[in-house]
């Protein structure tokens, strides 16, 4: 048992098999130990991920061996969950290669796979996706070298000593062996996910399809909340332009990660904050957060609002014909047929708008924050919509405008340099030394394919690995720098995947974390190692 540090605000907890991890999950869930934020579940890992202000990484690491000690063959034995029937179509596209390469016809691999139930083990990459463990094939299965771009919804598929089902289009690399028509992911059910990790799942031949027709998990779209309607007298924000991308957010939703969700929510959540305390609101309240600034508002009614985050220029436009300039980091009163117009960063990525007494949204799974990987939560604001503002908010929870303006950090401007703090690890010993020593004295330019899921970055020289075999999927935080077969790091930012299966090199502190997610493309990032790798190995 090996407990390594993921950042300052995470640890991950490598045991022996999928067995022992299920069990210390289970134990951690029964009985969780001060500070823990959340649990995240994998092949042979567990994630903690803890609040440094209720516990000390020293503590939370001494409770954690001391539970892994306790752990033996009869605690970590399951009892035997529902047994949940799933059809499959077997007309996968890899089934004939696959059994050509386990040296078996395509009739013997369908048998293997539905000979008995496999176990509905953890979640994780997207909503309702559940690895479902199992050795029935005696071997692990590879992955494809170059993953494909588009996975159908629906598709079964195999790897490691894994199965599962893709819940929503999206990209993936698994050994695909047929499809199911029933859906994985749907918010209109009272529990969205179809699978939960606890039951096992029997796979059945449903043969082949008489006529096409696309499964239903192929067919459904993610449903969205219904817009709310404006309270009698509430003031309107109409957005004229609403920018390249404007998303609302709040602190996100954390606890999900039995659904295979991710907490997501605000990337500057200092912005959130700042914002927020400038028109009056309590700190959480969700906000408005946009990308890259051109956005244009007309108020409608009368209203409170500020701008916190990048450094954009903004302009007033009276509905009587005059304007002037205004700064952000200010509460703005805007009267009724006043435009607000903010131009585009000059330094900084991301504007962040709170409105006092909050924007009226419809919150999804108890959040108002939209999961840009997931497809959840209220949709990005388009042209022409329009949301109502002031009503949100009990009155009684409202607190005086700020008068005084925060002090705002200087943020970065396209082609500067910015340097973030880093702890190694976990899984730095998968890389060689002079990849250690690369990470940290060479330049990573932020590239134009970054999101909010993560920023893609570029080298002169590619990180090497120590070792070439394939890591089982684990728990990833925010921050986290993974090093995937390019040896081009990708630094993951609020809307990653809750588990990965390439190795994590470092993970930004959280005190740069805000930092991170207001870095433009075309800035250099320098890594600055202040805290080093320290995994220790216990039997």
């Amino acid at each position: 048992m090996r407990v390594l540090p993921a950042g300052d605000t995470a640890l991950l907890v490598e045991l022996q098999d999928l067995t022992q991890a299920l069990a210390l999950y289970r134990s951690l869930q029964a009985r969780t130990p001060a500070g823990v934020a959340e649990l995240v579940p994998a092949a042979r890992t567990v994630l903690v991920r803890y609040e440094p202000a209720a516990t000390s990484q020293a503590q939370l690491e001494g409770e954690l061996l001391r539970r892994g000690s306790e752990l033996d063959h009869e605690s970590a034995d399951q009892p035997e969950g529902r047994v949940v029937s799933i059809p499959v179509h077997y007309d996968g596209a890899d089934l004939p290669q696959l059994a050509e390469l386990l040296g078996l016809s395509v009739q013997e691999v369908i048998r293997r796979h539905t000979s008995r139930p496999w176990q509905a083990a953890f979640a994780g990459f997207s909503p309702g996706f559940v690895y479902l463990a199992g050795d029935h094939f005696g071997r692990d299965i590879p992955r494809h070298r170059v993953p494909r771009t588009q996975v159908p919804a629906g598709s079964v598929a195999l790897a490691g000593r894994l199965s599962a089902i893709y819940p929503s289009n999206s990209p993936g690399g698994w050994q695909l062996l047929g499809t199911t028509d029933i859906a994985m992911w749907d918010l209109d059910r009272e529990e969205p996910a179809y699978l939960q990790p606890g039951l096992q799942v029997q796979f059945v031949d449903a043969g082949a399809r008489k006529h096409v027709n696309l499964p239903a998990a192929r067919r459904r779209q993610q449903p969205q909340p219904p817009a709310p309607q404006p309270a009698s007298g509430s003031a309107v924000i109409e957005f004229v332009q609403p920018g390249l991308q404007t998303l609302p957010q709040d602190r996100g939703r954390p606890g999900k990660t039995q659904l295979g969700v991710s907490a997501s929510g605000a990337l500057d959540r200092g912005a959130l904050e700042r914002a927020n305390q400038l028109v009056g609101n309590p700190p959480g309240t969700p906000v408005l957060e946009n990308t890259f600034g051109q956005m244009t508002l007309r108020c409608h009614g009368r209203a409170t609002l500020a701008v916190a985050g990048a450094s954009v220029p903004l302009a007033l436009h009276a509905a009587d014909g005059t304007h002037w300039p205004l700064r952000g980091d200010r509460a703005i009163a805007l009267d009724d047929g006043d435009t607000l117009v903010l131009g585009s960063p000059q330094r900084g990525l991301r504007c962040t708008l709170a409105a006092r007494g909050g924007w009226q949204l419809a919150a999804v799974l108890d959040s108002c924050s939209r999961d840009t990987l997931a497809g959840l939560g209220p949709p990005p604001i388009a042209a022409g919509a329009r949301l109502a503002v002031g009503r949100a908010v009990a009155p009684r929870l409202l607190r005086a405008v700020a008068l005084a303006e925060p002090a705002a950090a200087t943020l970065p401007r396209m082609g500067e340099t910015v340097t973030l703090d880093v702890a190694l690890g976990p899984r730095s010993d998968w890389f060689t030394p002079e990849a250690l020593a690369l990470l940290q004295s060479q330049p990573w330019r932020v590239t134009p394919q970054s999101d909010r899921v993560g920023m893609r970055l570029d080298g002169p020289k590619a990180l090497a690995r120590s070792r070439d075999d394939e890591l089982p999927s684990e728990g990833i935080v925010s921050g986290a720098v993974q090093v995937p077969a390019s040896g081009q790091p990708l630094l993951f930012l609020a809307d990653h995947p809750l588990t990965g299966g390439y190795p994590v090199i470092a993970v930004i502190l959280r005190h740069h974390l805000d930092l991170a997610a207001q870095i433009p493309p075309g800035c250099d990032i320098r890594f600055n190692v202040v805290a080093p790798f320290n995994g220790k190995s216990h039997a």
